[in-house]
């Protein structure tokens, strides 16, 4: 079976590819897939956002698309940056551009409790879909930590561990992450779709 990723960012489409090769499911780029699709984040939740650009793709490729859609959201901040952290702070940010954006606007905040949030969904052209959902608790750091990962992971520290997501190996990411615990589910999901 093969799904295509609904992102255009490697970094998911390396961890998707990790994740689903043991189920025998092969996760192919937009670009491998022939599309270039942009699809506009309308929505307010994650679901709603991880739907649109799952729709948009499968539609696009006539192949069962996946996509995640996943965001910081902070305690002190009200959940911000939520379905707005790829985006926070504006066009012009880098990820490092963003960490130092959030520990600016945390100056002086006692509480830094934090989760990452990622919600999955794989929409089929026969109409079918699948939606799975993964949370992770933590705190964030007052300075960037560890040289691995992507977009929030220097500065979103994991009490238990002792360390910031960056610092994790990718096993060891995968194992704690809210992007982990939704493919697990998703998995469990498809699975039994694929068995029935």
């Amino acid at each position: 079976m093969q799904l295509v990723l609904a992102s255009k960012n490697p970094h998911k489409l390396e961890e998707l590819q990790s994740i689903f090769s043991s189920l025998g499911v092969q996760v192919i780029s937009q670009a491998q897939a022939g599309v270039d699709v942009d699809v506009e984040e309308s929505g307010t939740t994650f679901e709603e956002n991880a739907l649109l650009k799952a729709q948009a793709v499968m539609r696009s490729s006539g192949l069962p698309a996946v996509a995640d859609d996943s965001g910081l959201c902070v305690n002190a901040l009200n959940g911000g940056p939520g379905v707005y952290s790829a985006r926070y702070g504006g066009e012009g940010l880098d990820d490092a551009g963003r960490c130092r954006l959030l520990l600016e606007n945390l100056r002086g905040a006692l509480d830094r409790r934090g989760k990452f949030v990622s919600c999955i969904c794989c929409c089929f052209p026969d109409g079918g879909r699948i939606e799975a959902r993964g949370e992770c608790l933590g705190s964030i750091a007052y300075a960037p930590k560890g040289e691995g990962g992507f977009g929030y992971d220097p500065v979103f520290f994991l009490p238990s561990l002792k360390k910031t997501f960056a610092q994790l190996t990718p096993e060891e990411k995968n194992a704690v992450s809210h992007r982990g615990a939704a493919l697990r589910e998703f998995v469990e999901k498809l699975r039994a779709k694929l068995d029935g």
